[in-house]
């Protein structure tokens, strides 16, 4: 399974695209990351700007087709203190949902917390081990502590570089006084609570975010590691942390620009970012800080993995997400597995036999397969009108993957399997286009014959062959067992598929005659459709022989038919002239090569 994790930070936003293994850990292919500013004088309850959202709007599109590029299953993003704070933050996740398709969702500054030191500890904690983590973002800095992945304390504060940098940082070089304001403002906001940290103990602390990986690059730069070595794991002492910060005060932004390690997109950031670390590790008494590369988007794919077993294991076994979205869907509505995973295999052998007269292609074969898997769902609700709730579960189910008319046409041959025929005045159908009313008519008449061949739900049709023999169809059925059920069904279900291929069908019993229309039974002339009064076989219903069955239902207007027959036995002499096909309807067409 792919997962994309977003996160639209106040300073920049970053995306993860993952591959989740089977034992549920996870592997990055690919991240991107843009230095938008998204709360660039918007925060304290201020609007964001029409500028930071039209940069952030624009990534975020980008981002959108990467993570299509790698074909993912599920896009996750969530933004943080500048949508949380501003005024339009909320107009703003509206436009990005209506422009690129993501939806992003609000998270608390706790629940920021929570996730950040998830990822934290599974990046770089040791077992039993317990960790302070700190993630200084653009608008908040916070700080958690926990043994493991369980956090016994976890704040957020509104210490972020961008907030801070915004308010204290007036001069270049930083000038004391400022300097001075700015410690006792972090001390105000937070002091108390790492106190309360620090009395508590701990036995590492891990800092991740943008800031503090910036300054852990310029202490590896001062002791000679080569330019973009992986900063994971290496631990800067509280000491180095000090001297950088005295070094980044006291010099202007042209000269940090070109101090080594350090970020150039940070270099306007990293006096309030140093200044912040600095006083955080001297306030919990820490003599180093180890670094992780891991941070809000790796926590999101790891709180996804814990809450999703089930539906990544289901990703194991259906790579495709339109294949998996389907055997969700079905699973969800506690379908009959057996049932419709056979009626799907006869569905699709009876398409792939009558190719030469629908031209459909295999686009049209994986709808009616899953047309076939959830035809039956709708039992979930309600046996009666089982076939119309089945629409409805479909259309509203949440199928991933699939374009809104071809979820409608899925839903619409699942409708079709009993009862009705599609009809122009009939919800749905009526809205198709004529090409696509014409594939739902092929496709519903060919898994109305399917489902009516596993009536039993005993699966004992074990394959069949189709012969066109000029004048009829031959349908040769093989067998498990006895199919005088399905034979009975099939004859009462096989009108739409009669109109399909233009002439009458006939089935035959591999090696066993279990129906046969009686000598002095006059031949059913012309269509066997569904009449107002019929339904599906009920717990009352006696099954009599195919023949009585026939003579039962012997009516005048009927002018197509299927006729049971012994194997090999003949009977053209009988033969009456087909009905005209519906405009709407797939016209004959000559089959060759069927067997």
């Amino acid at each position: 399974m792919r997962i994309a994790a977003i996160d639209i930070g106040t300073n920049s936003i970053h995306m993860i695209v993952v591959q989740v293994r089977p034992d549920l850990s996870f592997e990055v292919i690919d991240r991107e990351k843009e230095m938008v500013r998204l709360g660039a004088g918007g925060l304290d309850g201020r609007a964001l700007t029409p500028e930071a959202m039209h940069a952030a709007l624009q990534v975020l599109s980008k981002f959108r087709r990467l993570a299509e590029s790698h074909k993912v299953d599920e896009v996750i993003a969530v933004a943080t203190s500048a949508t949380r704070e501003a005024e339009n933050g909320g107009e703003f996740l509206q436009t990005v949902t209506q422009q690129t398709g993501i939806r992003p969702k609000v998270i608390s500054g706790t629940e920021e917390a929570r996730l950040i030191h998830l990822a934290a500890v599974y990046g770089v904690s040791v077992p039993g081990d317990t960790a302070v983590v700190i993630d200084i973002g653009g608008g908040s800095v916070e700080v958690t502590r926990g043994a493991g992945a369980a956090i016994e304390l976890g704040r957020s504060f509104k210490l972020g570089v961008i907030r801070l940098t915004e308010r204290f940082v007036k001069t270049d070089p930083l000038e004391s006084r400022d300097e001075r304001k700015l410690v006792r403002h972090i001390d105000s906001e937070i002091g108390k609570y790492l106190h309360q940290v620090a009395r508590g103990g701990f036995d590492r602390v891990i800092g991740t975010s943008g800031s503090i990986l910036s300054i852990g690059a310029v202490a590896s730069a001062a002791e000679g590691v080569a330019p973009g070595a992986s900063l994971r794991n290496r631990r800067v002492t509280a000491k180095q942390i000090r001297r950088i910060r005295k070094d980044l005060v006291a010099i202007d932004l042209e000269k940090r620009l070109r101090v080594p390690g350090l970020e150039p997109r940070r270099a306007d950031l990293a006096v309030a970012g140093a200044i912040l670390v600095d006083e955080i590790l001297k306030r919990l008494g820490a003599t180093e800080i180890t670094l992780c590369d891991l941070s809000l988007r790796e926590g999101l794919v790891l709180d996804y993995i814990a809450r999703h077993r089930k539906e990544i294991a289901q990703a194991d076994r259906y790579p495709d997400v339109r294949r998996r979205s389907v055997f969700e869907l079905a699973e969800r509505c506690n379908y009959w597995p057996e049932h419709s995973q056979h009626v799907a295999r006869l569905a699709i052998g009876l398409f792939d036999q009558t190719r030469a007269i629908h031209g459909l292609t295999d686009h049209e074969r994986e709808w009616l397969e899953y047309a076939a898997i959830l035809h039956d769902v709708g039992v979930h609700i309600s046996y009666e009108g089982h076939h119309k709730h089945s629409y409805y579960l479909v259309t509203h189910g949440d199928l991933r993957g699939f374009e809104p008319d071809e979820i409608e046409a899925i839903a619409l041959v699942a409708r079709y399997h009993r009862q009705a025929t599609p009809k122009r005045k009939h919800d749905g159908f009526r809205n198709l286009g004529r090409r696509t009313r014409r594939t739902v008519r092929t496709l519903a008449a060919i898994l109305r014959l399917a489902e009516s061949l596993d009536r039993s739900h005993a699966q004992t049709i074990s394959g069949f062959e189709l012969h066109d023999r000029g004048d009829d169809d031959l349908l040769q059925l093989r067998t498990t067992g006895d199919a005088e059920l399905e034979l009975w069904s099939a004859s009462r279900h096989a009108a739409p598929f009669e109109r399909l291929t233009g002439k009458p069908l006939r089935i035959e019993v591999s090696g066993h005659a279990y129906a046969e229309q009686p000598d002095t039974t006059t031949r059913v002339p012309g269509q066997t459709v569904r009449r107002r009064g019929d339904r599906r076989l009920g717990q009352d219903d006696a099954v009599g022989a195919a023949g009585q069955v026939a003579q039962r239902r012997r009516a005048p207007r009927l002018r197509h038919r299927m006729e049971l027959v012994r194997p090999r036995e003949g009977g053209d002499q009988d033969r009456q002239a087909k009905k005209l096909a519906h405009p709407d309807d797939v016209q004959p067409a000559a089959r060759h090569g069927l067997r």
